[in-house]
């Protein structure tokens, strides 16, 4: 389980810095911008993507390995 949260939290937060590097510099990668009911609002998206990695890395931290 603790391996499953940290695959889960490192793809959260490629997506997440794929997104903000799309805003920024307009390479076209990431899945963020391609939501299309994120119009608008894909740095907040890109931002709770970074935020929900780190809550899954502490919770992968938090469990015993195995």
């Amino acid at each position: 389980m603790k391996q499953f949260l940290e695959i889960l939290g490192f793809i959260a937060l490629v997506q997440g810095i794929a997104g903000l590097v799309h805003e920024f510099t307009d390479w076209d990668w990431g899945l963020v911008q391609r939501i299309g009911f994120l119009d608008g609002f894909e740095i907040y998206a890109s931002i709770a993507l970074i935020v929900l990695a780190f809550a899954l890395f502490a919770a992968a931290e938090s469990r015993k390995s195995g």
